[in-house]
């Protein structure tokens, strides 16, 4: 949704109209403050996400658009843009945003059978009669047509993007180090994600025991909202393995303290199984800060490209190997990485370019047939 929230913004800066049709319910604070316009079309009924007053309004007001753009599958919001909108004169998109990656095949079967059921008459359908399906990059299209066997879309790699700090570098540091003083003068892996087994939270912390002893000012700070469960079983391995004093667990940080975070850390990790996209990878290059990730965060490839952090396996052994990568670097080259980040997001991932790009596209895709 934050990503919905800042292409309209952008759109919105250079006099595009965007409307957002969801399904929720009205009256939500969460629904206010946007400069663009929200139609809330809930309460939606079970996961499914079902609402009796969706496919009427699109048939009310669709004309209104000169397209449609869908966000995500597996819920009656797909289906119920193709079931009113195939055949008629407005197109529509979709973005599948990393829903179709052969991952959740292998690592939820019970789901993907209920979803093979489903596929043939529903998503397929969805996708085959799209103007366009948008992926976030060549990695997340390579591998869409991995899950089914049954696919077809007229694919196009659009590129994403969110927006830089709104905070200065000095003032968001301070304000991080304020809720978090002693790590003032800590060497910071920062960690920022929903704490997640698919998030290689447990890779991380074994790997990063077997390299806290060449400095014991390097220390991990992980960012984010996660399980009780889960949070209490990485911190018990941490414990374990004799680094708890290493680690600090922030939960979720917002605003001033999110960016303090990014701009404080010397280097940023994610070692997911699987990431889309990666809204906090681009954050911290927008902040200048080098990633290390693994190759299943799917804009591995540009990362590595651009020289703007180091990519591995997500496996123990591909995290160590991050992590030594980046402790064998001289302080000069560790710079040069610094600005190769920078460099990367401006070119790739800040959101006023990748809106741009969104645009430009839609608009050529919706004349087609016309």
């Amino acid at each position: 949704m934050e990503g919905v929230r800042q292409i309209a913004r952008a759109a919105q800066s250079w006099g595009q109209q965007t409307t957002v049709a969801c399904l929720d319910e009205p009256g939500q604070p969460f629904l206010e403050g946007d400069a663009f316009a929200t139609v809330p079309l809930g309460p939606a009924m079970f996961k499914y996400g079902y609402s009796p007053k969706l496919a009427p309004w699109l048939r009310a007001h669709a004309c209104n658009f000169d397209a449609v753009i869908v966000n995500g599958l597996w819920q009656y919001s797909s289906l119920a843009v193709w079931r009113t909108l195939h055949g008629t004169k407005v197109p529509y998109f979709v973005f599948p945003h990393g829903m179709l990656d052969p991952y959740f095949k292998n690592a939820f079967p019970l789901k993907h059978l209920k979803k093979c059921l489903y596929w043939p008459w529903a998503e397929y359908r969805v996708l085959r009669d799209a103007r366009g399906v948008f992926f976030t990059c060549e990695e997340e299209r390579a591998l869409a047509s991995r899950s089914f066997g049954l696919y077809r879309a007229k694919e196009f790699v659009v590129g994403y993007g969110t927006a830089p700090s709104p905070f200065a570098r000095d003032a968001a540091s301070a304000a991080f180090f304020s809720s978090f003083p002693t790590l003032k003068e800590k060497r910071l892996m920062v960690f920022m994600s929903r704490i997640h087994r698919k998030k290689g939270c447990d890779l991380l912390i074994e790997a990063f025991s077997t390299i806290v002893g060449s400095d014991p000012r390097w220390h991990i700070v992980m960012c984010g909202p996660g399980e009780e469960a889960l949070v209490r079983q990485l911190q018990a391995q941490a414990s374990a393995l004799g680094i708890a004093r290493h680690i600090t667990w922030t939960g979720m940080l917002k605003g001033e303290r999110k960016w303090g975070a990014l701009f404080a850390a010397e280097v940023f990790v994610l070692p997911s199984h699987q990431e889309n996209f990666g809204i906090a990878v681009a954050e911290a290059l927008a902040s200048g800060t080098p990633v290390l990730i693994s190759d299943k965060v799917n804009i591995w490839r540009e990362v590595e490209a651009d020289g703007a952090g180091f990519v591995a396996p997500d496996t123990l052994g591909g995290v160590q190997q991050l992590l030594q990568a980046w402790i064998a670097l001289d302080p000069q080259a560790q710079e040069d990485m610094r600005l190769a980040a920078k460099t990367c997001f401006n070119s790739r991932f800040d959101v006023q370019g990748s809106a741009r790009r969104l645009s430009a596209l839609v608009q050529r895709l919706a004349q087609v047939g016309h």
